[in-house]
């Protein structure tokens, strides 16, 4: 019996070993991706230890003294926090739902044309705003919407009154979703078009010979074809809820609206990076949301699977 579990343990190891000679060009690819991960995501982790100790840079992290959860309560005491939390939340929420509708949208409107190179002219107009950097975009928004921009001087020169809209919060958050999607839409949209290449084309010859129309196809098989791609898009997209996007927040937005609209890490920017708070506080702040975070995940992933649909874990 033991000489059999031996052979068998030999066996499995000479199959991996076959398996590692015959895809060694791809195993070197991954390797500078999996050495990124590991020094900046992972080596950097036993930084978490601030969140419960009162930093100083002088005594360093493993020198300096424990304090408990006094961090957090300092932060769960702070008005401005939960503000900041209910502003990520609703941004984060709303973000996921307009950039999975105006991906899916585009990605259709793309798959539906057949003129090939057409297609490919309108893929490269919407998908190059995503190499914009956020710097770029918020310049271009205040010099669109500024009191003497563009937009103000098109209303002035019509009779009508200039309008502050960069002091105004509701403009504030449409702006936010409105870029999001200019920028990105067209970058999500490629996944969505590659799943949307993989379905075979007999299901579509098939309901043209039933007199289907277009819109009946897209209902019935383009869409139902990208499910599961859409699911597993979805519960990646709840992990980063918390985060609602540092880069567009800090530069859209300005020192009139500014402790109105923060999100969580731009209240950490403020608070702890720059301002009197510590970065034991920061850190602590960092640990909630990524407790809240994978707890969300959880549970999405857990919610599609009881509806039968494929998860992440």
């Amino acid at each position: 019996m033991e000489l059999t579990t031996i052979a068998k343990r030999n066996n499995a190891f000479r199959k991996f070993g076959n398996k590692f000679l015959r895809s060694k060009y791809l195993v070197l690819m991954i390797i500078p991706a999996i050495v990124f991960y590991v020094v900046f995501c992972y080596v950097p982790m036993y930084g978490v230890i601030m969140a419960f100790k009162e930093y100083s840079p002088r005594q360093g992290i493993f020198g300096s003294p424990w304090n408990g959860v006094e961090n957090f309560a300092k932060v769960f005491a702070e008005p401005k926090f939960w503000l900041a939390f209910r502003n990520t939340l609703i941004i984060g929420s709303i973000k996921i739902v307009i950039s999975f509708l105006g991906a899916v949208t585009i990605a259709i409107l793309l798959n539906e044309l057949r003129m090939i190179k057409t297609k490919k002219v309108i893929q490269t107009i919407v998908t190059f705003p995503h190499f914009l950097s956020w710097v770029v975009v918020s310049g271009f928004v205040f010099s669109l919407f500024a009191y003497y921009g563009a937009v103000n001087s098109l209303v002035n020169a019509m009779g009508g009154s200039r309008t502050n809209f960069l002091a105004d919060k509701g403009f504030f958050f449409g702006m936010v979703f409105a870029s999001d999607i200019w920028k990105e839409a067209g970058w999500g949209s490629i996944i969505y078009l590659a799943t949307m290449a993989g379905i075979p084309q007999d299901q579509y010859e098939a309901a043209d010979i039933d007199g289907a129309t277009r819109l009946q196809k897209i209902w019935h098989i383009t869409l139902p074809g990208i499910k599961p791609t859409a699911i597993l898009l979805l519960i990646m997209s709840v992990g980063g809820v918390l985060s609602a996007g540092f880069d567009q927040i800090l530069n859209l937005g300005n020192q009139l609206i500014r402790e109105d609209v923060h999100i969580i890490d731009t209240y950490i920017y403020y608070h702890a990076v720059i301002g009197s708070d510590s970065a034991g506080v920061g850190t602590a702040i960092g640990l909630f949301k990524s407790v809240i975070s994978f707890t969300l995940v959880i549970i999405v992933d857990r919610i599609a699977k009881a509806c039968g649909e494929r998860g992440i874990i």
